[in-house]
């Protein structure tokens, strides 16, 4: 062991010469502390706008005037997304989706709103994250620092150290990675500083450090020992940019398309068509008569033992509008529920490529502790309906139970049955205040463990290609 350290030591002294290893890490240290200054700008801006907005919506619903309660029920009300503390360092799929939705009875909206497209385009690297550049640039740099780490003793035939003191290939081999491993640390740095800004789960800072630690460990075992495999440093570039390649831009690139061929999902038109047809069965909410709710009249004549609607003691508009809601309900949530599942399955068929490239299974990692993951996106919207269906449930009841049926159907001919069909401004406030929380740690860690221990058997297999190389025990 204290060979490989003395080898380290060497190649950090070689390194303090080498112009090229000085701009290597000089670049690697200006993007990544670049990209967490600007991200976590960029984050804490649009979370301090969104909790604003939030408050707004919040309070300019409580503090519409006396109304009548369906003039509320699509008066609407506005619900958003907040971005999580980890965020920061991974944005996920947030920055592609959707992150406010209009609240209106009858519909369920889609989420608007993505910065990625709410904004000017500027690029693929735009918006550079830290988590981009840990999972994309990063490794180059450890590639373009580490390359020639033992080709470059090959060529050499070995200096100093290596030809005074008798050491095994396997003891350059860890020499060389205790080096370029501690180069790594380094570049983990502006991470901690990332983890610290973002002052989220503790529980979760650490294992995303731990788990970005780990994929940085993977190429620099794969880095040097490819090098160590090398007759020449020219050759060991060459080979590693190719891996780096397929690693980062071809594999994810084809994951990506083939998990939309395998499981591709319907356009908004086709969902958007199946559900008005799956609707039309239903009946008009806004009108009594309609023959889809006979049945319901029928039963709420003889529950309350009377023969005409105008002597029910409850406003039957009022009535059908919350039945209606709730079968209409029962339906959106059925395609939502379906078109949700169609993502899970694209998702799986995504993630199940982890196992031929690190990258993949980092980006799993990394979104789901930082919970921007599809699994939050959902829970997003599974809450954004729940919020939904509960307000306009609410006015239901009200039109059900505060307004005289004869004065319902009079307003529109008669001001002062408009105006008694006017409920108090103080019913506005039982809406209740909207906040997503992110999932438990252990919730987020489940999800994430199993890319954790992919990531591990990347790392085990990188160092095994070292490791267990057939080299002569002396240098050649």
């Amino acid at each position: 062991m204290n060979q490989a350290v003395r080898i380290a030591a060497e190649e950090w002294r070689y390194w303090s010469r080498s112009k090229l290893a000085a701009a290597v890490a000089v670049v690697m240290l200006a993007l990544a502390l670049a990209s967490a200054v600007a991200t976590w700008r960029d984050i804490t801006k649009e979370r301090n706008a969104r909790v604003e907005l939030q408050g707004a919506a919040e309070s300019i619903f409580a503090n519409q005037p006396d109304r009548h309660p369906h003039r509320m029920v699509h008066y609407g009300h506005y619900v958003f997304r907040t971005p999580p503390p980890l965020a920061l360092i991974d944005p996920g799929v947030d920055q592609f989706t959707g992150t406010t939705v209009f609240l209106e009875g009858h519909r369920q909206n889609s989420a608007t709103f993505s910065p990625a497209y709410s904004g000017p385009h500027g690029g693929t690297f735009a918006n550079l994250s830290p988590a981009t550049v840990y999972q994309v640039l990063i490794p180059l740099m450890i590639i373009v620092a580490g390359f020639a780490s033992v080709a470059r003793e090959q060529e050499a035939r070995t200096k100093l150290l290596l030809l005074t003191v008798p050491v095994s290939w396997r003891q350059i081999w860890l020499g060389k990675t205790l080096a370029l491993a501690s180069f790594a640390a380094v570049a983990l740095l502006p991470l901690l500083l990332a983890l610290l800004m973002a002052q989220g789960d503790s529980g979760a800072e650490l294992a995303m450090l731990g788990g970005y630690g780990v994929y940085l460990m993977t190429w620099v075992c794969l880095v040097v020992s490819v090098s160590d495999r090398s007759r020449t440093s020219s050759w060991s570039l060459m080979i590693l940019l190719g891996i780096w390649l397929v690693v980062c831009v071809a594999v994810p690139r084809l994951a990506s398309t083939t998990a939309s061929a395998v499981a591709p999902l319907p356009s908004k038109i086709e969902t958007d068509l199946a559900m008005a047809e799956a609707m039309r069965s239903l009946g008009d909410s806004h009108n009594a008569a309609d023959p889809a709710f006979e049945r319901l009249l029928a039963n709420l004549l003889i529950k309350h033992g009377v023969e005409r609607v105008e002597d029910l003691p409850v406003n039957i508009r009022g009535v059908v509008a919350e039945a209606s809601e709730a079968e209409q309900t029962e339906v959106m949530d059925r395609f939502a529920s379906e078109y949700a599942q169609q993502e899970l399955e694209q998702s799986r068929v995504l993630r199940g490529s982890s196992v031929l490239s690190p990258m993949l299974a980092i980006q799993a990692f990394s979104t789901a502790m930082a919970g921007t993951d599809l699994a939050h996106r959902h829970k997003f919207l599974r809450q954004a309906e729940q919020s939904r269906f509960e307000f306009v449930q609410d006015l239901n009841r009200l039109h059900k139970t505060e307004l005289k049926y004869a004065d319902d159907i009079r307003r529109s001919s008669h001001a002062d049955a408009e105006r008694r069909t006017r409920v108090s401004a103080s019913n506005w406030s039982r809406l209740n205040a909207f906040e997503l929380e992110v999932d438990p740690f252990n919730e987020r860690w489940s999800r994430a463990m199993p890319f954790f221990f992919l990531m591990l058997v990347f790392l085990l297999a990188a160092a095994a290609l070292g490791l267990l190389s057939k080299r002569d025990n002396e240098i050649e």
